[in-house]
């Protein structure tokens, strides 16, 4: 694994936080099914991530990218949840919050980019089949 790879390293910083925030929230604010669902969504992120940086392919790593873009947005939606709901600060529903758009915003630029270069190569590939 390539340690200098931004999503990587944020992604997995993230679900350790997330598992930290599962801990907290079963022991301390005896909450047991919104945080089931946060634990599952943002661990995965990392997860898909992880997966796409040993893709087959730029479509499959595309697709594991998407999912964990999609698993970011669901995330979010459960720390509206729990803030709204009194069981996380507004501190830390920021700081999380923020740290999740942050990871969101790079898997979409790494997902545009690469749709890009794919592009971008198929052109090439197929000018060059037409005019070799």
């Amino acid at each position: 694994m390539k340690t200098d790879n931004v999503i990587l390293i944020k992604s997995k910083a993230y679900a350790l936080r997330i598992i930290k925030m599962y801990k907290y929230l079963c022991a301390e604010r005896k909450e047991f099914v919104i945080s089931k669902q946060i634990l599952r969504s943002g661990t995965s992120i990392g997860a898909n991530v992880r997966e796409g940086s040993r893709g087959q392919s730029k479509p499959d790593f595309i697709a594991k990218m998407s999912i964990a873009q999609k698993e970011a947005e669901e995330t979010c939606y459960w720390l509206e949840l729990l803030f709204e709901s009194g069981y996380i600060s507004k501190r830390i529903f920021e700081s999380m919050y923020e740290e999740n758009l942050e990871i969101i915003r790079i898997l979409s630029s790494i997902i545009i980019s690469t749709r890009q270069n794919l592009k971008t190569k198929s052109a090439t590939s197929k000018n060059q089949t037409y005019y070799s």
